[in-house]
C-alpha cells in the first residue's frame, strides 16, 4: 500500500476531531481494560470519511498521525500514515457503517463480553435490569424499557479478524434490533448513530455483560422475571 500523508485530515486543535476522539477513546478503553497492548479498535465517521485505528500501535499511544482516512463511497483510502498497516477490523466497521449507517462502531476484548460468549449459545439476553433503558430500540423510535429484553447475537471467532465479515453481517440482518455483536473467545463489536452514542452503548452493554456473570454465579437468569431471584439458594 503506498504512503500518502495528507495531514489535514487528521490535525486538528478541536478536542472532537474524530483523530483526536478516537486517541482519546482508546486511552479510556486501555484504562478500562477493555483492551490491551495493540489489541480491539475503533472507528468513526464524519459524511462520507471513515477514520480508522491502526493496527500495531499501543492503544495509549496512539496519537492523531497515526489515524487511517477512507472514503466511505469508493473505500479507497484517502490517508495512509508512514509504516503502520490498516486494522484487519476495518471490513467490520465498515459492515456497521453500510448495513446500520452507524456513526462509529468499537470493538474491544472485554473479559466481560469474551466470559459471556462461553456461557451462552447463539444470542445473549436479558431483561429486568434499569441499564437496559440506555440502548436504542433500532426496528422502531425509542429505548428499550425496564421490562424489555436485550439480545446480542453471538458468532464464532475465526483466526483472521477480517474473516468474521460475513458472519457479523448475517447477524446484523438477523438481529436487526441489535446494536451490538459478541464474537466467542474473542470480544464484542458495538455501534452507534453517534460516536458518543456508541459510546453509551458500549458502556452499558458492558455493565449488563459483567451483572450478567455475576447473576449466573449465584444461580439468578439474567432473563428470568422479577422475583424469580427469590427462589434462588445460596451457597
Amino acid at each position: 500500500m503506498p504512503e500518502t500523508n495528507v495531514d489535514s485530515l487528521v490535525a486538528s486543535h478541536d478536542p472532537t476531531h474524530p483523530a483526536n476522539l478516537i486517541c482519546e477513546l482508546c486511552r479510556l478503553f486501555y484504562n478500562n481494560g477493555w483492551v490491551t497492548g495493540t489489541g480491539g479498535g475503533i472507528s468513526i465517521r464524519e459524511g462520507d470519511l471513515i477514520y480508522i485505528a491502526p493496527s500495531g500501535v499501543q492503544k495509549e499511544r496512539m496519537v492523531p498521525d497515526n489515524m487511517f482516512v477512507m472514503d466511505l463511497a469508493t473505500k479507497e483510502y484517502l490517508r495512509v500514515p508512514k509504516s503502520l498497516k490498516p486494522s484487519a477490523c476495518t471490513p467490520l466497521f465498515l459492515a456497521a457503517y453500510t448495513i446500520r449507517n452507524a456513526g462509529a462502531c468499537i470493538h474491544t476484548h472485554s473479559q466481560n463480553a469474551v466470559v459471556v460468549s462461553l456461557l451462552y449459545d447463539k444470542v445473549f439476553t436479558i431483561a429486568n435490569i434499569e441499564q437496559i433503558k440506555a440502548l436504542p430500540k433500532i426496528v422502531e423510535p425509542g429505548y428499550l424499557g425496564f421490562f424489555d429484553t436485550l439480545t446480542i447475537p453471538i458468532i464464532e471467532n475465526t483466526a483472521h479478524e477480517e474473516d468474521l465479515k460475513d458472519s457479523l453481517e448475517q447477524a446484523i440482518t438477523d438481529y436487526p434490533s441489535a446494536t451490538a455483536v459478541l464474537v466467542r473467545r474473542h470480544g464484542i463489536y458495538v455501534w452507534g448513530e453517534t460516536v458518543w452514542k456508541a459510546k453509551v452503548y458500549n458502556e452499558a452493554i458492558d455493565y449488563l455483560l459483567e451483572l450478567a456473570v455475576k447473576m449466573r454465579q449465584l444461580g439468578i437468569q439474567p432473563d428470568g422475571a422479577i422475583g424469580s431471584e427469590r427462589n434462588t439458594r445460596l451457597v
